[in-house]
């Protein structure tokens, strides 16, 4: 089955073609450059680059979450896009178990960290052993004291990733849990992640139609938060009077 992902959760863009988990191409950019103004042009200059034609994709894949709001939005609504033009399946992917296949020759427990502000981390934990992923927990915003409290008496080696690596990494190692935070080129999303990922979830038979797709956020946006608490407080305004 060849696939092609899209990944653009966080601040890098990523788009990549697997093949029976052989990856065909891959282009990446780390440059602050808006998503919505590189995706496109990336995934049309790889196609032409590894001679390959949208018409020869059997199925598209996306990180859909957590992750930036805006950046999940316009991953998502682009390869709904394309996947509804050509009616082929599509499916969205857990950002972090897609980072985790940064890591499949590691041997031990990884912790997958997205920053998400405010002393949190979007977080997952797997476990890889001879190649093979097991998701331990799902994903989840948590607390950096939560997650120290999850790895407590942990006894295998630990490896951090994600953008929210260093960050989590710092916390951990000063209440002495001993990890090793990933090397910066193994570190950050990736769309080869996503369709490794990908090819495991059509396998079991969790593609879906282009219309059927959506992000998964994990908690509300700031925006979301703020008309909240301004409802909030006029509510309590109002009953006052």
């Amino acid at each position: 089955m060849k696939l092609l992902a899209l990944e653009t959760s966080a601040k890098s863009v990523s788009a990549a073609v697997t093949q029976d988990g052989v990856l065909l191409a891959e282009s990446f950019q780390c440059t602050g450059l808006t998503h919505s103004r590189t995706l496109l042009p990336m995934v049309d200059a790889l196609l032409k680059n590894a001679e390959l034609s949208l018409d020869s994709i059997d199925g598209f894949a996306v990180a859909a979450g957590p992750g930036s709001f805006t950046g999940l939005r316009i991953g998502v609504s682009a390869l709904k896009g394309l996947a509804w033009t050509l009616e082929k399946p599509c499916v969205g992917i857990s950002t972090l178990e897609a980072m985790a296949y940064n890591l499949l020759c590691a041997e031990g427990l990884i912790v997958c960290a997205m920053d998400a502000r405010r002393n949190q981390v979007y977080n997952a934990l797997f476990a890889v052993h001879g190649g093979v992923l097991e998701r331990l927990c799902p994903d989840r915003a948590i607390g950096l004291d939560e997650l120290h409290a999850s790895l407590r008496g942990e006894t295998r080696p630990i490896f951090v990733l994600g953008d929210g690596a260093a960050l989590a990494h710092g916390y951990l190692t000063q209440q002495g849990v001993r990890c090793t935070l990933a090397p910066a080129a193994l570190r950050y999303q990736r769309a080869s992640g996503v369709a490794l990922a990908a090819e495991a979830a059509f396998a079991r038979g969790e593609g879906v139609s282009a219309q059927d797709l959506r992000p998964v956020y994990l908690r509300v946006s700031q925006a979301e938060r703020e008309r909240a608490a301004r409802l909030a407080q006029t509510a309590q305004d109002q009953h006052s009077l």
